[in-house]
C-alpha cells in the first residue's frame, strides 16, 4: 500500500481537503478515503425533534407544481437553524417530493450535516421517504460528475504522507507519526476475499499499497498467478519489505515508487508498442486492486483512468471500499459514484456484502481515530469490458 487513504472528517470541506463531506461548491470530490473524525451516523437513527432558531414544520405547505416557484414562506434554501437542520432536511423528513427537487434546483446543499453529523439522505431515510432518499443519491452522483471535473483543474499531488514517518506496532497495525492507523489487521478477512477476486483469472497481478502486506500475502499463499506486482511509494513500508524478505520471494516484483510514475510509465511503453495494448509485448495486468493512504478520491479517479491502458480486457478491478465509512448514505453516494465512473471506462461493477465486526475497542486500543463504523463492507469487482470474467 503506497499510502492509505486520510480517514478524518471535516463538516465544510473546500476543493482537495481530506475527507470533509462536501459543501454547496465542492460535493463529495474533497472526501479522501482513509480518515475519520465523525460521530458515527447510522441511517435508521429516530431523529429527535429539533426546535428553535430558523427551523419550521413544512407539513403545512402544499408542494408546489412541477416548474413552480418555492412557497414563499419556506426558508432560504442554504439557511440552517441553530441546530444545524436545514429546509432541505425538514422536507425529507416530510415527505415533500416536489419540495425537495424545488430546493435541490435552487442550489440548497444535498451533503450539508446537521450538528450530529446526518445529511437531508438520513433525514428522508430515517423517516421512511425511501423515495427521497433514492432521489438525493441520483441528485449525488450527478452533482459530483459536474463538480468533480472543476475540483480537478490545477490540483496539486499531496506527497505529504510520503515524507511522515510510518511504524508497525505489533503484528495488528501500521501506524502514522500521529498514531492515526494506515492499516489494521481487522482487515485480513476482506482482504483475503479481495485477493480471489483479482486472482480469478490466475494471470498477472497488481496491488497498489503494500501496508502490512496482508493482501499480497493471500495473492502469494493462497491463489495461483503468473505474476505478482507490488507498487510502494512509502520509504519505510519499502524498507520493511526488504526486511521481511519480499524482495526475494519467487514471482513477485516490487516496484518503488508513486503509482502515478510507475503506471504512467507502463501506460506510455505500452503505447509506444505497435498496436498498443492489443500488442503481445504490452504490460498488461489481469487483476488489479488499489488500496492508498494520504490521497483523495481525485487521485483514485486518475488511478481509474490509467486502468485500461495497463490491463487485459476481462481483467478484474477492486479496491479498499473505505470511502466515508461512517455515514452509510455517503458512502453509498461513492460506490453509485465510482461505479458509475468506471462504466464510462468501460468497466461492470458489482459489490458484494461481507458482514464485518470491528465493535470491541481492543480492536482500536492505540488508534487515535477510528476509521470504521459500520458491520458491513461492500466489496467492489469490477470487469473490464471485452473479455471474461475468470479467464
Amino acid at each position: 500500500m503506497s499510502a492509505r487513504w486520510t480517514r478524518s472528517c471535516a463538516k465544510a470541506p473546500t476543493p482537495g481537503s481530506r475527507y470533509a463531506r462536501g459543501s454547496a461548491h465542492s460535493s463529495l470530490a474533497s472526501v479522501t478515503p482513509r480518515t475519520r473524525t465523525a460521530t458515527r451516523s447510522p441511517v435508521a437513527r429516530a431523529f429527535p425533534s429539533v426546535g428553535g432558531g430558523a427551523r419550521r414544520d413544512l407539513s403545512d405547505l402544499s408542494d408546489p407544481a412541477p416548474g413552480g416557484r418555492l412557497p414563499s414562506l419556506l426558508p432560504a434554501p442554504v439557511s440552517q437553524d441553530r441546530k444545524g437542520v436545514t429546509p432541505l432536511m425538514l422536507a425529507c423528513e416530510g415527505g415533500h417530493v416536489e419540495v425537495v427537487r424545488r430546493l435541490l434546483a435552487a442550489g440548497a446543499p444535498w451533503n450539508e450535516l446537521d450538528n450530529d453529523n446526518h445529511c437531508a439522505g438520513e433525514w428522508a431515510s430515517a423517516s421512511g421517504h425511501g423515495e427521497l432518499a433514492h432521489m438525493l443519491i441520483e441528485h449525488a452522483v450527478q452533482a459530483e460528475l459536474v463538480l468533480g471535473v472543476v475540483a480537478r483543474r490545477d490540483r496539486e499531488p499531496d506527497l505529504s504522507y510520503l515524507a511522515t514517518p510510518v511504524r508497525y506496532d505489533g503484528d495488528d497495525k501500521l501506524l502514522d507519526e500521529d498514531n492515526d492507523a494506515v492499516m489494521m489487521s481487522w482487515e485480513a478477512p476482506l482482504m483475503r476475499l479481495h485477493a480471489r477476486v483479482i486472482c480469478a483469472a490466475k494471470g498477472d497481478v497488481l496491488n497498489v499499497g503494500f501496508g502490512m502486506g496482508i493482501i499480497d500475502g493471500y495473492i502469494a499463499d493462497e491463489n495461483k498467478t503468473r505474476s505478482h506486482t507490488i507498487i510502494e511509494a512509502h520509504p519505510d513500508v519499502y524498507a520493511h519489505m526488504g526486511r521481511r524478505g519480499w524482495m526475494k520471494k519467487k514471482n513477485l516484483r516490487v516496484e518503488f515508487g508513486r503509482w502515478q510514475d510507475v503506471l504512467n510509465a507502463i501506460a506510455d511503453a505500452n503505447h509506444a508498442l505497435p498496436g498498443g495494448v492489443s500488442n503481445e509485448n504490452a504490460r498488461l495486468f489481469d487483476g488489479v486492486f488499489f488500496d492508498t493512504y494520504g490521497e483523495e478520491w481525485d487521485d483514485m479517479r486518475e488511478f481509474h483512468a490509467l486502468l485500461p491502458k495497463v490491463m487485459r480486457p476481462g481483467g478484474v478491478y477492486s479496491y479498499f471500499n473505505g470511502l466515508a465509512p461512517d455515514n452509510i448514505f455517503f458512502h453509498t453516494v461513492y460506490c453509485r459514484l465510482a461505479a458509475k465512473e468506471l462504466g464510462r471506462l468501460g468497466f461492470e461493477t458489482s459489490f458484494d456484502v461481507v458482514p464485518i465486526d470491528t465493535k470491541s475497542d481492543e480492536i482500536w486500543k492505540g488508534v487515535k481515530r477510528r476509521y470504521w463504523w459500520g458491520d458491513t463492507y461492500f466489496l467492489p469487482t469490477c470487469v473490464l469490458s471485452g473479455g471474461t470474467e475468470g479467464g
